[in-house]
């Protein structure tokens, strides 16, 4: 008589579970479980078999060994093509497993719950789950495992239909080693953090896939937009957005995204929006409501802004909704839309409404800045300073309280404009900017025309570099346009000739010690 089939099931997610281990009774196999999963399908009024009277050894120490056994992997691990392998299971008495279904203890949702401590987590280190699947995985020829409820009724329909192929079950065992390795990664990344390790010897990261692209940065080129696993660090991310209409976000919807609301974050206090166009705020303002927030930012650069993405801190209301609606945009993002604002923005299709809640609070400690390169990663801190301890005014000529505002302001906003970059603030507005030029006199250059050209008068304003000045050129653009003063990191071996020229045309300069260079 033809040994009977053999199934073992231990879920901590028992999502389908019942019906899996139902159709497979059905079929004529032995149900094989353990703890909460055979009390689940004992309910259900199944008959498993407890992995006590398989192994003939009982679980011990609260739970923690009951699987971990030779009659479990050696039932597993033994191939079925090689008749040495056969005949030491038919002389030991060990029985084959044929189909395993297990996900593992659920670390994630563990260590998320407020005030868990390290040894709560540390119970909840699965050992025998992982190391079943990965035993499994590895014999996937002779044996199809299964950590995705998602593909229980695909495996019932192909072990009907004698249709469990190779492939199907190599892509089967690909899916146990993916989520053993995010699983360890979840482990080794928490441990990590305990430990206060900034930078270990070898670095892993879990993302889980949000959306695949139509394509990447260009039409070309595949893309795919992936999130973090641990809500703390999506909390006030794009990843956290709801999207309330428009058609899917791009590869660059989502980059230029990530640079709004960087740059929003850093205006907590007050209304403000801004627009970003590239990767580059080609508009950011402050105001007493966010629809005069939004009119400023606009009038920064009403050509550039045509097409971008806004970022507001505030709910949009019916006065921003009706201005917004006049013009192009891709995107725009917000902690909230009044019912007003939804109906009179819901007449651009395809314009995307994303809610973030939470927008203008700081990104978790966690959030790091990562860029890949050719080979390699680069991975820093988030940029969250703006000045060092050592400001200082370096001209003849103080700033006043308002222009040291500004100047916070305008500093702000060039933090987050790619290098070089000048920005020209005034009112609390950018009303010039000059991004990523390769040399920085380009920058003030294009800063000025920009504010000039946008219908701003430069007069009166202040003028935020992102790196220092190595010439005085910069001091002489800004003074010809009628800017008043300057904020800017120094530390050029030249710093003295920008001094010189600032007061030698009544300009205030402070140097704030701190550079933000952004590529």
């Amino acid at each position: 008589m033809a040994e009977k089939r053999r199934a073992l099931i231990s879920v901590s997610d028992k999502t389908g579970v019942v019906e899996f281990a139902r159709a497979l009774d059905e079929l004529g196999f032995e149900i094989v479980s353990t703890g909460g999963t055979e009390k689940a399908l004992l309910q259900a009024g199944l008959h498993p078999v407890n992995i006590s009277d398989i192994t003939g050894f009982p679980e011990c120490l609260d739970g923690r060994v009951k699987t971990l056994h030779p009659v479990v992997h050696a039932g597993l691990l033994a191939r079925r093509d090689l008749p040495e392998h056969m005949q030491t299971l038919e002389k030991l008495g060990i029985q084959k497993i044929d189909v395993v279904a297990v996900n593992l203890y659920p670390f994630k949702a563990t260590v998320e719950k407020p005030g868990v401590t390290l040894e709560e987590a540390i119970e909840n280190i699965d050992i025998g789950g992982p190391t079943m699947i990965r035993s499994a995985a590895k014999n996937y020829p002779g044996v199809i495992v299964l950590v995705d409820p998602a593909d229980y009724d695909e495996a019932i329909e192909r072990i009907k239909t004698d249709t469990a192929d190779r492939d199907w079950r190599f892509k089967l065992s690909y899916k146990v080693f993916r989520h053993t390795a995010v699983y360890d990664t979840m482990i080794s990344n928490y441990m990590q953090k305990k430990l206060g390790i900034e930078f270990p010897d070898q670095v892993t990261f879990a993302y889980e896939k949000k959306q695949d692209m139509r394509y990447g940065e260009n039409p070309h080129q595949k893309g795919a937009w992936y999130s973090e696993l641990f809500s703390a660090e999506t909390a006030g991310t794009l990843s956290a957005a709801r999207q309330l209409q428009g058609k899917e976000l791009s590869y660059n919807n989502i980059n230029d995204c990530g640079g709004a609301l960087d740059l929003l974050k850093e205006f907590p206090d007050r209304p403000a929006v801004v627009a970003v166009k590239h990767a580059n705020p080609c508009g950011a303002a402050l105001g007493d409501s966010i629809s005069e927030a939004y009119k400023k930012a606009y009038a920064c650069d009403p050509v550039s802004i045509f097409g971008g993405i806004v970022a507001c801190n505030r709910e949009v209301d019916k006065a921003t909704a009706e201005e917004m609606v006049k013009i192009f945009l891709e995107i725009v993002i917000a902690p909230s839309f009044s019912e007003e604002a939804k109906s009179i923005l819901s007449a651009k299709k395809n314009l995307r409404l994303l809610e973030i809640s939470d927008i203008e609070k700081p990104y978790s400690e966690n959030v790091r800045d990562m860029k890949k390169v050719a080979g390699g990663l680069l991975i820093q801190d988030k940029d969250r300073s703006l000045y060092s301890d050592e400001v200082k005014v370096v001209t003849d000529k103080a700033p006043t309280e308002e222009q040291k505002a500004q100047m916070e302001f305008a500093y702000k906003v060039v933090k987050h404009t790619k290098s070089n970059a000048i920005v020209i603030a005034k009112d609390f507005m950018a009303i010039g900017v000059g991004a990523g030029q390769t040399n920085r006199i380009w920058a003030a250059q294009q800063a000025i025309e920009h504010a000039v050209s946008a219908g701003n008068d430069p007069a009166g304003a202040v003028l935020a570099s992102d790196a220092f000045f190595p010439f005085d050129d910069c001091v002489e653009a800004a003074a010809k346009a009628g800017i008043t003063a300057i904020v800017q990191p120094g530390g050029s071996i030249r710093d003295n000739d920008s001094i010189v020229k600032c007061n030698d045309n009544g300009i205030s300069m402070i140097f704030v010690g701190q550079r933000h260079f952004k590529h």
